[in-house]
């Protein structure tokens, strides 16, 4: 392997199953101001292995300083084979990603990818491309128009999930993902030998919380259930569709947890 485009789609999966309730660290309480409000979900799917990746995963440090967006690596598993192990890797992104793939109908499957609002994919290191992609995707019916938010009371999370601003909007998967905001990796095997990249908002665990449909919905989460170490940072999103069938995000927020 040379490089990883767009014009080298993956044929062949491992099958993966989201697993059910999994850790993230506790969430401190946040209120995010309305011109606050997010209105693009980044989701970079990346590899270790991939020749082509590091600067994508340098946009994704670049884009989670920005305050409207939330910027998330999910690092995929299925190039371990090529002579070096991922060590961020989870079998479940690379379902997500082959999931967006079917809901689109193509077979767009490589690294680095990044998809946008849970609709659109550009290739993960095209700067331009993925800004554009922001912008289009903001204006499409019902992205990001759910107003999200989380909050600590004593040992559990809330998570509160107001009614959509657009009434066509009425149902939607809510998770939260617990991120470490900054992992340097020393990558000693293939492609990357030699080098040390640092990977942003890494995706650690995932948890669905419940379904939302349409009306304000709240939830909590003990804390004790959801700690792990090595996390800073956690993001609460809703998705319209399913985990088998994502399709448009419909709201989010982050908090770091320092």
């Amino acid at each position: 392997m040379t490089t990883m485009t767009a014009s080298h789609p993956i044929s062949r999966w491992t099958g993966a199953l989201w697993s059910g309730a999994l850790g993230i660290c506790a969430i401190i309480a946040v209120i995010r101001p309305a011109d606050a409000e997010p209105r693009a979900v980044v989701e970079l799917f990346t590899s270790q292995g991939c020749s082509s990746c590091p600067p994508a995963d340098q946009i994704i440090g670049d884009l989670s300083k920005d305050p409207s967006i939330i910027a998330l690596s999910m690092p995929i598993d299925y190039w371990d084979y090529l002579g070096w192990k991922d060590t961020l890797a989870d079998s479940r992104f690379s379902a997500r990603q082959r999931a967006y793939s079917r809901m689109r109908g193509d077979r767009e499957v490589y690294t680095p990818q990044v998809v946008v609002n849970g609709s659109t994919h550009v290739i993960g290191s095209d700067r331009a491309g993925i800004e554009k992609a922001i912008g289009k995707a903001d204006k499409g019916a019902g992205v990001m128009s759910v107003p999200v938010t989380m909050s600590l009371s004593g040992k559990q999370i809330n998570v509160s999930v107001a009614a959509s601003k657009e009434p066509a909007v009425s149902r939607g998967e809510v998770w939260i993902c617990s991120i470490a905001k900054s992992v340097p990796i020393a990558i000693t095997r293939g492609e990357n030998r030699g080098q040390q990249v640092t990977y942003h908002n890494v995706v650690r665990n995932l948890l669905k919380v419940g379904d939302w449909t349409g009306r304000p919905e709240s939830w909590t989460v003990p804390i004790e259930n959801l700690t792990r170490d090595g996390v800073d940072g956690a993001v609460v999103y809703v998705q319209d569709g399913s985990r088998e069938k994502p399709g448009p995000m419909l709201g989010a927020a982050y908090t770091s947890l320092h």
